[in-house]
């Protein structure tokens, strides 16, 4: 009896230690967004950056300095500004963010696989943070399960991460993909309004085992690369794009070149009309994956959608001469 129940403890603690979250870019199951994603309709439009050191406990060598401000706004593209160990970045947007279906935002890093491995990356991670008044902020509730009984490191060994034992942490995915936030689990925070989300703030995770350790919210230690003593220490912060948004105060025109979709929602088939004499169709998921691409010498065409899973999906139709125009559609 005794026995059973030791097992059973040990059973119950390995399947704690082992809880697996979503895994890395290209393995199923995967919640990363595509920096091309037509998900994203806004990005960040102001950038401040607070410096922390090289090297937590070490000031001698100087705060992290590679890139500015600057190279933090607009869409992601792989430039990055360096935070350095506990450096903050704050951000702002034209149009607030706003709780919508799933996720709500997504932060992009410049983490990389390193060969013969898709399965584990180097990643730098990052508490996020956000406010609907630019003063009172609430930090999304991180989880990292991770072992933190050897210390990772930036060039020896380990030094990689398993995604699935991430969670609610900027840095999760690899350079181009960004990492995913819902404003609906901050939905009950004191003081937040989700639907109007005004900042931002990342706060750069110190991936020491030591004494100089970050917390994940259940207080397990976080252990990413410590010491990365380089102007580049820290998280690379490359863009935070917006996935839902207040309308802008300043009314946009109403556009006259959208495609025209019948019906909304679709079952097997929907019909598609853009304004062009022809065009050429892609059909993107929502994590910007490409599904289907055809070329119509007609200004509408009677789209299948077998073999489409239930969800969102988005449509360009791009005319001859360049013009583009857009819809999304919803498909049961």
């Amino acid at each position: 009896m005794k026995r059973t129940f030791l097992m059973a403890l040990l059973l119950l603690n390995s399947s704690c230690l082992f809880a697996q979250y979503a895994p890395q870019v290209g393995l199923s199951g995967s919640s990363a967004l595509s920096k091309s994603s037509p998900l994203f309709v806004g990005w960040a439009n102001a950038c401040a950056v607070q410096r922390g050191l090289q090297q937590a406990g070490n000031p001698g060598l100087g705060l992290a300095s590679m890139g500015n401000n600057s190279l933090a706004l607009g869409p992601a593209n792989g430039t990055v500004v360096s935070l350095g160990d506990s450096g903050v970045a704050l951000l702002q947007f034209a149009s607030p963010i706003s709780d919508g279906p799933g996720a709500d935002f997504a932060v992009f890093e410049n983490g990389f696989f390193q060969a013969g491995d898709s399965v584990n990356a180097f990643l730098e991670l990052a508490f996020v943070e956000v406010s609907s008044d630019g003063n009172h902020f609430v930090r999304f509730p991180a989880s990292s399960l991770t072992q933190d009984t050897l210390q990772l490191s930036p060039s020896g060994s380990p030094s990689l991460i398993d995604a699935r034992q991430i969670d609610n942490l900027a840095g999760k995915y690899i350079a181009g993909w960004g990492t995913p936030f819902d404003l609906a689990e901050l939905a009950d925070s004191p003081g937040l309004d989700i639907h109007a989300i005004t900042h931002v703030r990342l706060v750069d995770v110190v991936g020491s085992i030591g004494m100089y350790a970050s917390h994940d919210h259940a207080g397990h230690i976080i252990n990413d690369p410590f010491p990365s003593p380089f102007p580049s220490s820290g998280f690379d912060l490359d863009a935070v794009g917006v996935i839902h948004q207040l309308p802008l105060l300043v009314p946009e025109p109403i556009r006259r070149d959208a495609i025209r979709c019948l019906p909304q929602p679709a079952g097997a088939f929907v019909q598609l009309q853009w304004p062009f004499a022809s065009a050429h169709l892609q059909v993107f998921d929502a994590s910007g994956r490409q599904l289907k691409e055809l070329s119509v010498t007609s200004n509408m065409t009677r789209l299948s959608l077998e073999g489409m899973t239930s969800g969102v999906y988005f449509i360009t139709a791009t005319s001859n001469d360049g013009r583009t125009c857009r819809a999304r559609l919803l498909h049961y």
